[in-house]
């Protein structure tokens, strides 16, 4: 698979089989993104990756807490602007529109949405995860080494055949993993990543991009 294909094929899946993710594979792909550019190259990730018992347990406990009602935990990042103005607003109002409309969702039908929503501390299934963590003390540029690490891992996940979901999601229920996976205190979840083999009989509604005048410009000389 090419840069370009990897780029292209990869989107948020949410439905994936129960087929197992060989640790070599994880591995081979963690070892490779160690390699995603960072300033300095302080390399500001950690990462905690959970399969089999582990990954159950963090789902079972996820689900009682849903189950009950539980409210999220206080959160630890703010995930959006207070105010998310046009045409950012717009492109996340027209995703949620486009995603619970291929469930058959309409938008009045809040319970619904709640419903759909909680398959995110399922994994949507997936029998591997990936829980992103940063250091409190870092900066803004740091976050954003983050994503670029996080990218690099799901464009090589792509190559070896998989799929991936990145869920900020996760962060809401960030002491629910913090019971799992026992980071030090000196670390915030920035997000979790549910990686495996897509489940193809899963319909899925790919997001479209803004077009490249919206938000490219070039200066000739």
């Amino acid at each position: 698979m090419d840069v370009y294909e990897a780029v292209t094929s990869r989107r948020a899946v949410r439905g994936f089989t129960d087929r197992p993710v060989p640790k070599e594979v994880l591995e081979r792909v963690l070892r490779a993104a160690a390699w995603a550019p960072s300033a300095s190259n302080v390399q500001p990730w950690c990462d905690y990756v959970l399969t089999g018992a582990p990954l159950a347990e963090l789902k079972k406990l996820a689900g009682a807490r849903i189950a009950v009602g539980d409210p999220w935990d206080e959160p630890e990042y703010e995930q959006y602007p207070p105010a998310l103005k046009a045409p950012y607003s717009d492109r996340r109002s027209a995703f949620g529109e486009q995603r619970y409309g291929a469930l058959g969702i309409p938008r009045e039908d809040l319970e619904a949405r709640h419903r759909a929503a909680a398959a995110n501390w399922d994994c949507f299934g997936a029998p591997a995860a990936l829980f992103c963590y940063i250091d409190r003390d870092m900066g803004l540029p740091q976050w954003s080494d983050v994503g670029m690490h996080l990218q690099t891992i799901m464009l090589l996940l792509r190559d070896e055949g998989l799929h991936s979901c990145p869920q900020m999601a996760w962060a809401k229920y960030h002491e629910t993993v913090a019971q799992v996976v026992s980071p030090p205190d000196d670390l915030i979840l920035f997000c979790g990543m549910s990686i495996g083999y897509e489940d193809l009989t899963e319909g899925h509604a790919r997001t479209g991009r803004a077009p490249l005048e919206e938000t490219v410009t070039f200066i000739d000389g």
